[in-house]
């Protein structure tokens, strides 16, 4: 979970793929284990049974994150949870000791129940035995907590994470310094006792290149002064023009520790990042401390992924490691030490600086090396190790100044997070990666809302998650369930992260301790089945957007197509530099990765992270011409003609590249422009259109998956970030989705909540297109599948459809084509083959409006211990829905509430008649009951309930369950953590209307 912004000023690029792909390891980005693997391909006749989407199986399931308080856990506690966790539909668990809510430490006596202590070990044998045995998967975290940390490791290892700090000393024209070495501007961390001196130098000051923060300096004049230091002193005498500085740099442990901790007995220390030794401090503690012979045989049966979060590198200074400086040179020819000034760090922000243009590029030089030490010896290492034990490794590479697009091609599931990204496009950073190496899943750590403990709703939660699932996420690791108690707590029990610094914190504690419980299985029913489908068959993406900068968790999208083209229905993701050396890097029939993603084109612009400067590697331009001539077409937006390396070149580089990219440009196929509001047209004259289209700008976001000749897309109502204002707005307009098969092709709805397949009955083809109407509310999601007749076994897979029609609505019945209109009058269908039907409808019910409710509630309330809840209940009678914050009796009351009332229906009432049940504004989750019959799920973000065949003439009872959070209760019961949160409105608030309709056979 990431809750820092990533330090500024650096740069990345390619990092080793290339090089893992010349030993042999690339193969590796192909490999999938269980939790990876893809649902099953459909061929172009297979016939899917409507079980295949209406019962998504365990492996797509959503998970939790679940959090223990180290190893202070019962084993038989830990498998009622697998339970709990199992009979609501969740696919699994990922292990994490997180404890922020807990401020003394000792209660967790850590010298016995810390992570990894004998207690810990039982705990997870219990967790994968009872998840084995209910079908489940459990994913471990590589240490307590984050960064990745093992307990044992002190601060002045080589294995333990390391910073580069410096110290610094003026001196004036002419001047003599004597004295020590300057000593670094911040003191060691506590625990830190080792340091070395790596070098000291000299640098003339030039005020042109100073910035409002950094010390302009003369590159030409560093010069190197460590071998004059004599027992730690230093004498040296400044030359007679300009004033100087003397900068020394001292190598030491930084002492950081993961987050919230002690977590072990002896206390864990984050691991180098960047070398083989921090990575075999970790999988040397698993393998002799934690890989038993019992939990290696439980995790071949229940075992998942290990885990990685966020990578939140803590220092004052840089961080470092004892390879770097023999990497930078290996990796660019030049020794670092001469540009080191430009490179060090005074609390994120930068100290020095030389020439602009050179500063940039010694920066991007410095960080392409982190990377390519942080991929070859952190995520390709513990990736393959994971492997020798059958699981996979799963992180969130971000965090730092790295290439994380070229990181997720090498993980086996890149994970992202709705806390940490500031929009949609850092998802699509994460799937470029994934799709280009053939990868399948990419994860979100989905749902951590600050200050929102026990206050938040499933529907924000789907609001969420509707966008980005757009962007490209197909699992979500839901934030999270906690472990049920800890010692000093109070109710509804143990939750990780509240209170946080003594208030509400973070989000959100799921489980049998919320109300909205009762209703975890329609989530996740409705989760899974949009994971199935989008874990299906391969992705396609309109177009590559190229980054020099391949960061994450930015927030910074592609110029025109997040503002104006993905409002148009584009599609785009990131590739940087290394994804180009992949084997799928190549081009067929115009398309780039022609068995994955299949880019319709290539988009270039200068890099955003450094001031939209046009820059290329040469190895970038060179592989980047060698797509265009196999058929790519690219568009180029801004001065490439001038462009620049984005590293410090070599003699003559910078014109080769120049030369290069003269010869992209003049290709036919590749166009240049100057203003990003020319791009769309750009890509009309290249004849590159996307693969759903509208004509009307819109917030409709969709995704794109092939099965064989069988095409879905996954279209919702959403957001670029939940921060963007105005709210999102329902959409009621045609989309045109491409299709793939050439024969008959047929249109399908597929319902996420309820597993219902059905054919859609009205819509037109034109070509390779399929137009078909969608309505969406705000958030609001569906899937449409377009495929051959019959494809899901049903009926009416050959019949004649609708073209065109002025009813509400037209739809595929066991009796046939059928419209559907709530008001009498007289309407027109035209059918695919010809014929026009009319239909006269002389009268159709007037809308019901319930007069009076009896609610029952069952009013959660703090029980004789942590864990215990006591329920009271009550019996209102309401003439008016209100929230339960504004009715007396109940406004601070959380539960669950049963809404009841009868409606009376004529007695003309026949088969032909249905009614929709509109609930207006309900809040959390719900369920309906009609004339004692529970319905399916209904839509949280839709409540419209189609009532049709459950209804009759005379009373019918229609009872409405709702459940709420718990905040409300939590305000008056711990007001000194929760007191502060505005009561919340919760409860059916309505208006509430039932509305008939009728439905008549046409075709």
């Amino acid at each position: 979970m990431q809750k820092f912004i990533p330090p500024r000023g650096g740069l990345s690029r390619r990092a080793v793929l290339a090089a893992s792909l010349a030993t042999g390891t690339g193969a590796a980005f192909a490999a999938a284990g269980p939790t990876g693997a893809a649902a099953a391909p459909l061929t172009g006749r297979q016939e899917l049974s409507r079980d295949w989407f209406a019962r998504a199986p365990r492996s797509v399931r959503p998970l939790f994150r679940w959090w223990w308080p180290d190893g202070l856990v019962d084993p038989a506690e830990i498998a009622r949870e697998i339970d709990q966790i199992a009979d609501a539909g969740f696919g699994g668990a990922e292990i994490a000791a997180v404890h922020h809510s807990i401020k003394d430490k000792s209660v967790l006596d850590t010298a016995h129940h810390g992570w990894g202590s004998t207690s810990w070990r039982e705990g997870v044998e219990a967790a994968l035995r009872q998840a084995a045995r209910r079908g489940l998967t459990v994913d471990l975290t590589l240490g307590p907590s984050w960064p990745v940390a093992v307990p044992g490791v002190t601060p002045d290892d080589d294995a333990a994470a390391q910073e580069l700090a410096h110290g610094r000393a003026a001196v004036a024209a002419g001047a003599t310094y004597q004295g020590p070495v300057p000593e670094p501007v911040h003191e060691a961390a506590a625990g830190v006792t080792r340091r070395r001196l790596l070098v000291v130098q000299a640098a003339r000051v030039e005020p042109a290149n100073a910035t409002r923060k950094e010390t302009g300096l003369d590159l030409a004049s560093v010069r190197d002064l460590t071998a004059t230091v004599r027992d730690g002193a230093l004498t040296w005498t400044a030359p007679a023009e300009g004033d100087w500085v003397l900068i020394s740099y001292w190598q030491r442990g930084s002492a950081q520790q993961p987050e919230s901790g002690p977590h072990s007995s002896p206390a864990a220390h984050v691991i180098d990042h960047f070398s083989s030794a921090g990575t075999a401090a970790v999988t040397g503690f698993w393998e002799r401390e934690l890989l038993t012979g019992t939990v290696r045989r439980l995790l071949k049966t229940a075992g998942g992924a290990f885990f990685e979060d966020s990578i939140e590198l803590e220092t004052d200074s840089v961080v470092w490691t004892s390879a770097l400086p023999e990497a930078f040179e290996k990796r660019t020819g030049r020794s670092l030490l001469p540009y080191l000034p430009a490179i060090v760090l005074d609390n994120s922000n930068q100290v020095f600086a030389f020439e602009a243009q050179i500063t940039r590029q010694i920066r991007h030089d410095f960080w392409a090396t982190v990377s390519q030490l942080f991929n070859t010896h952190h995520v390709t290492a513990l990736r393959d190790w994971a492997h020798s034990f059958g699981m996979e490794l799963r992180a969130q590479p971000y965090g730092l100044q790295t290439d994380a697009i070229a990181s997720a091609a090498l993980l086996d599931i890149a994970e992202g997070e709705s806390l940490g990204f500031k929009n949609l496009d850092d998802y699509r950073c994460l799937a470029g990666g994934r799709d280009m190496a053939g990868h399948t899943v990419l994860s979100c750590e989905a749902g951590a809302y600050n200050g929102s403990a026990y206050s938040t709703t499933w529907d924000r939660f789907l609001r969420t998650m509707g966008g980005a699932y757009a962007a490209g996420v197909n699992q979500t690791v839901v934030h999270g369930f906690s472990y049920a108690t800890a010692p000093g707590v109070s109710w509804p029990g143990f939750a990780a992260f509240s209170p946080y610094n003594g208030a509400s914190g973070y989000g959100e504690s799921w489980g049998p301790r919320q109300p909205t419980w009762r209703h975890a299985e329609d989530i996740a029913g409705y989760l899974g089945r949009v994971h199935q489908v989008l874990q299906t068959g391969t992705p396609r993406a309109d177009v590559a957007v190229f980054r020099q900068t391949g960061y994450t968790a930015t927030g910074i999208g592609a110029s025109w197509f997040t503002s104006t083209g993905v409002p148009l229905g584009w599609t785009h993701q990131f590739l940087s530099g290394p994804l180009l050396d992949l084997p799928s890097a190549r081009v067929r029939g115009g398309r780039l990765a022609p068995d994955g993603p299949a880019y319709k084109a290539l988009f270039v612009e200068g890099d955003f992270f450094h001031g939209s400067t046009p820059t290329l590697a040469l190895t970038d331009a060179r592989r980047l011409l060698k797509l265009a001539r196999a058929g790519l077409p690219m568009v180029l937006l801004g001065a490439f003609d001038q462009a620049l390396t984005p590293g410090v070149p070599d003699l003559e580089e910078t014109d080769r590249l120049r030369d290069v990219l003269a010869r992209l440009l003049a290709l036919p196929h590749v166009r240049a422009v100057t203003d990003k509001a020319a791009l769309g047209d750009a890509l009309t004259a290249l004849g590159v259109t996307p693969d759903a289209r509208h004509a009307t700008s819109s917030t409709l976001l969709n995704a794109h998956r092939v099965s064989g000749d069988t095409d879905f897309y996954y279209l919702c109502n959403g957001k670029h970030a939940e921060t963007v204002k105005p709210p999102v707005a329902p959409v009621d307009h045609d989309v045109t989705l491409r299709r793939t098969r050439r024969g008959p092709t047929v249109p399908y709805l597929l319902d996420p909540w309820t597993g219902a397949v059905t054919r859609i009955g009205r819509y037109t083809e034109d070509g390779d297109g399929v137009t078909v109407r969608v309505t969406l509310d705000p958030g609001q999601a569906t899937v449409v599948a377009l495929g051959r007749p019959g494809l899901f076994g049903d009926r009416a897979g050959h019949r004649p459809h609708a073209v065109a029609g002025d009813a509400d609505r037209v739809l595929f019945t066991d009796r046939g084509l059928a419209v559907r209109v709530s008001a009498p009058g007289t309407y027109t269908t035209r059918l695919s083959r010809g014929r026009t039907v009319t239909t006269t409808v002389r009268s159709v019910p007037e809308p019901v409006t319930p007069a009076r409710w009896q609610l029952d509630v069952e009013d959660w309330r703090p029980g004789s211990q942590p864990t215990r809840t006591d329920i009271v209940r009550r019996t209102l009678t309401l003439d008016t829905l209100q929230p339960w914050s504004q009715i007396p009796e109940l406004a601070d009351s959380a539960g669950v509430g049963r809404y009841r009332t009868t409606v009376v229906l004529p007695s003309g009432w026949t088969s032909e008649h249905g009614a929709h049940l509109e609930l207006g504004q309900v809040s959390d989750t719900f369920r309906v009951t009609v004339n004692g019959t529970r319905l399916p799920p209904a839509d949280r973000l839709h409540p419209v309930v189609d009532l049709g065949g459950h209804l009759r003439p005379g009373g019918n009872v229609i009872e409405v369950e709702v459940a709420t959070p718990l905040i409300n209760r939590l305000r008056v019961a711990q007001p000194g953590v929760f007191g502060a949160v505005t009561r919340q409105a919760y409860g059916l608030m309505g208006p509430v209307r039932l509305v008939p309709y009728v439905q008549r056979v046409v075709g």
